[in-house]
């Protein structure tokens, strides 16, 4: 009895990552005592950034991965964060084996603050075409809230996080509490005007990402400064410039008195109390020792990242759920969507070799979606963003000659030609075959069973990569450049590091598993937030949706936990 009254506690929160961290913070500072449990080690905001100020020539291969690294992580190592001086933030591909029925690169970061240390950041609202597309033209169920219902949840989230950008008034894309943008350079800006002088509703913005260009009063207040444009982000910001868990929402939780933090710590199951008709408490698993523990709360906020996510529940079997917890429906774990980043367009563009830049901008040129967008206008189903840069190599390489000796020395001083990159993120269409289930054999080693992913591409997509393939190219000739070319990575689905769904949300308990308020419609005190709630992928990038759906999801369970309703 004393065990368990030591173990019990308001809240419990799986995961320590972007969406659980939210969760964390907004239910510390509701009062309520609240559990953080983290699978992976703990790290602390600086000072377990160990290779944060290094220079390339203080790694044994210079910060780059090896042929070793890429041959014993076949999967991990194509992520692009992934090098000597970022390793230890990201899960081995030994470290936990999953099954993949279908190519499926899962990327993880087991460690608190989870993948917020190494995401690239870039921040944008959903519109209410992404909530009412899906629905409209067939491709979806319908989701259980609009555009409206997270607007003041976007705004709440965005003024604690920062976030650069400019107010554009796009009604595809819509505004966020902003600090100041950074700037396009001068072919990306005279790019922006030919191709909106030929495109008419095509809208070409500075990108908008979660990085501090001029901290307000709420950010110093949480220790954090300026961002530097050294981008070394995915060491780890010892500035706490971008928004992690590390540096924010974590330590305003600790703030309270009301956080437990625990690492190493594996949720295996959730126990759900069939007289009670809740769930009470979890399983844990010591990720070191093989330790089993129970805790016990009120309320669970499911925090995982998807797969995760989808697995705890998957394995959380009882009378009332043999097929997994709140799973009366079959639908747990179907429906598993990602962004589609095959696509991709190089060039070069001539002109302005008078003109450079300063620094190293963490955000791209961006152009919200134009296709299907009212109604839908094309083949395939959905849309994409698009992205594109414009750069100068740092020395001119096009040098004939003698590659040796001053001239030479003189002639690569000088720097190269520009050069740009355009990429798609693509939506792409909830399929019940498109699923994650457990494996009947295989287990890891804390006795959960392995992931069975089966993920794949379908006509749809490719549809979608071919028009903005064409589209990609008409705009790069409009804006002036030359020597185009196109370009299909046939990357695996999971790449993109989007994944959500599984668990999605939606108004009617036969074909979705979660309502308005991100509760399992069985089993209402366990809540899902990250990624796996998810209805659709939408356009836009996910993660402040994920924050703003917690932030809005926990303040409701506290207020029905005083309520006693919960």
């Amino acid at each position: 009895m004393q065990k368990k009254e030591t173990n019990t506690f308001d809240a419990i929160v799986i995961g320590s990552g972007i969406s659980g961290s939210w969760a964390a913070k907004e239910l510390c500072e509701k009062g309520l005592k609240t559990l953080v449990l983290e699978r992976g080690r703990d790290v602390k905001h600086i000072g377990d950034y160990p290779t944060a100020f290094s220079n390339p020539w203080d790694f044994p291969h210079r910060g780059r991965e090896t042929r070793k690294m890429r041959e014993e992580n076949p999967v991990v190592s194509k992520c692009y964060a992934f090098e000597e001086a970022t390793e230890h933030f990201f899960v081995k591909d030994t470290e936990h084996p999953y099954i993949q029925e279908k190519p499926f690169d899962w990327v993880r970061g087991y460690q608190v603050g989870g993948k917020s240390l190494i995401w690239a950041r870039q921040t944008q609202r959903w519109s209410k075409y992404e909530f009412e597309n899906p629905a409209r033209d067939g491709y979806g169920i319908e989701w259980p809230i609009g555009y409206e219902d997270l607007a003041d949840w976007y705004s709440y989230v965005e003024e604690f996080v920062g976030i650069s950008g400019n107010k554009d008034g796009l009604e595809t894309l819509p505004d966020s509490e902003f600090l100041p943008p950074w700037e396009m350079n001068v072919v990306e800006k005279e790019m922006a005007e030919q191709i909106m002088d030929n495109y008419e509703g095509r809208h070409v913005i500075i990108g908008r990402c979660a990085h501090l260009t001029e901290p307000k009063e709420i950010h110093k207040a949480q220790g954090r400064g300026q961002c530097q444009a050294r981008n070394l982000c995915y060491r780890g910001c010892p500035y706490g410039a971008y928004f992690s868990a590390n540096a924010s929402t974590l330590p305003r939780a600790e703030q309270t008195g009301n956080l437990t933090l625990q690492s190493d710590s594996v949720v295996q199951s959730i126990i759900y109390d069939g007289e009670k008709q809740k769930a009470v408490g979890v399983k844990v698993i010591n990720r070191l020792t093989k330790e089993i523990r129970y805790y016990y709360s009120k309320i669970i906020f499911l925090n995982a990242s998807t797969i995760n996510t989808n697995l705890i529940l998957l394995n959380s079997k009882s009378e009332r759920f043999p097929n997994g917890l709140g799973n009366d429906n079959g639908l747990l774990g179907k429906y598993l969507g990602f962004h589609n980043y095959r696509g991709s367009l190089t060039a070069t563009r001539p002109g302005h070799f008078d003109s450079y830049y300063f620094g190293r901008r963490p955000t791209a040129i961006m152009m919200p979606n134009f296709r299907n967008v009212k109604q839908q206008d094309t083949n395939f189903k959905g849309g994409y963003m698009t992205f594109y840069t414009a750069s100068r190599s740092s020395w001119n390489r096009a040098v004939e000659g003698e590659q040796i000796g001053v001239a030479f020395k003189e002639k690569i001083s000088q720097p190269g030609g520009w050069t740009v990159y355009m990429m798609m993120q693509g939506e792409t269409i909830p399929k019940a075959t498109n699923h994650i289930r457990l494996s009947d054999e295989a287990i890891d080693d804390w006795g959960m069973p392995q992931a069975i992913i089966s993920v794949d591409y379908d006509e749809n997509d490719d549809k979608l990569l071919a028009d903005f393939l064409e589209q990609g190219e008409a705009m790069l000739k409009a804006a002036g450049c030359e020597n185009i070319k196109r370009n299909d990575n046939h990357q695996a689905p999971g790449l993109d590091i989007h994944e959500v769904g599984g668990v999605r949300m939606g108004k009617d308990p036969k074909t979705s598993l979660l309502n308005e308020w991100n509760q399992l419609h069985e089993c209402p005190n366990v809540f899902v937030t990250d990624g796996a709630c998810m209805t659709t992928t939408g356009v836009q990038n996910p993660s402040l949706t994920f924050m703003a759906l917690t932030a809005r999801a926990a303040n409701f369970a506290a207020k029905e936990i005083e309520a006693g309703r919960l």
